[in-house]
């Protein structure tokens, strides 16, 4: 095996493999994406509830469809469409037609349906360190406090989490726009199928509701975690990121809350705190994550 086909062991060699996964005309079509008024775009920031919302809005406007290979071939990534051979503008299985983004506000297409979900950025960095890991960088080659200073403590970095959060932030109470947040996800999973299925504008009986919450479970989608382990996005893109077969990208891990407080160094907690306060605080007026959550309320 080449060194071109090797998992990383370093950041930079990370970054670098990572870079080649979106091509410039996919991007390029992506912001030039013209969705419909009843589209529905899910767009929180990568690791904070993405393919939850997907198994969600799917599972209500299909009253429970699985029969897709992955989530993505059913709920498309605006972003990685292009590159992955597949038409936006196509049909979908049903309606309203699905879409998921990762763009900041100022980058999304505009004239759809958003769905946001914010989530403490403690946990986002930790499920995200563990969704790479094996894939994009080899097991136990990087450290969490390495990755983490790379990837969360260069808040000046393009598309950081911080810039996202703030971006989305003035839009939450937007008509467009359905704002919620991860642990309350947690907390309320009916309530979330109840307030994303009125937002979609899908009628729920006591049938599909059930259906609905039951495959939005943890043990449902661990359960069925080839559905939404990114395989399509991997036969495709790692040969050309140089990447080796078989790389384990699981979104479905714990979904746990709090997973931070076992996993990162208090250094580095500390550090994340700094910059809430210079990345959140100073232009939200949050002190901490709990705050902005709090003031969202249910």
């Amino acid at each position: 095996m080449t060194s071109q086909s090797t998992r990383p062991i370093t950041i930079a060699a990370m970054r670098e493999k990572q870079s080649r996964i979106m091509t410039e005309e996919g991007i390029r079509r992506a912001l030039t994406f013209h969705p419909q008024p009843t589209d529905v775009i899910i767009t929180p920031y990568a690791k904070s509830g993405t393919t939850w919302v997907q198994q969600i809005v799917h599972g209500l406007r299909t009253r429970g469809d699985m029969d897709f290979s992955e989530i993505t071939e059913v709920v498309p990534w605006i972003e990685m469409a292009h590159d992955l051979g597949m038409d936006l503008t196509k049909p979908q299985k049903a309606q309203p037609r699905a879409f998921k983004s990762h763009l900041s506000w100022d980058l999304v297409p505009k004239g759809a349906r958003y769905i946001y979900v914010v989530r403490d950025p403690k946990d986002v960095l930790v499920s995200m360190y563990h969704f790479l890991e094996g894939w994009f960088f080899e097991s136990g080659a990087i450290t969490i406090a390495e990755f983490a200073r790379a990837q969360f403590l260069a808040p000046k970095r393009p598309h950081t989490y911080w810039a996202h959060v703030r971006s989305w932030w003035p839009h939450r109470h937007d008509p467009e726009v359905l704002f919620l947040c991860y642990e309350n996800m947690k907390q309320d999973l009916p309530g979330t199928v109840r307030r994303i299925a009125a937002f979609i504008e899908c009628a729920l009986d006591n049938e599909l509701f059930e259906i609905v919450v039951r495959q939005a479970s943890l043990d449902f989608m661990q359960a069925h975690k080839h559905h939404f382990d990114d395989h399509l996005i991997r036969e495709a893109r790692d040969v050309v990121c140089g990447l080796p077969p078989g790389g384990d990208s699981s979104k479905v891990r714990t979904g746990n809350v709090g997973d931070h407080t076992r996993e990162l160094p208090e250094d580095i907690v500390m550090e994340l705190d700094r910059i809430w306060h210079e990345e959140i605080e100073v232009h939200l007026g949050f002190s901490s994550y709990a705050a902005l959550r709090a003031a969202l309320g249910r």
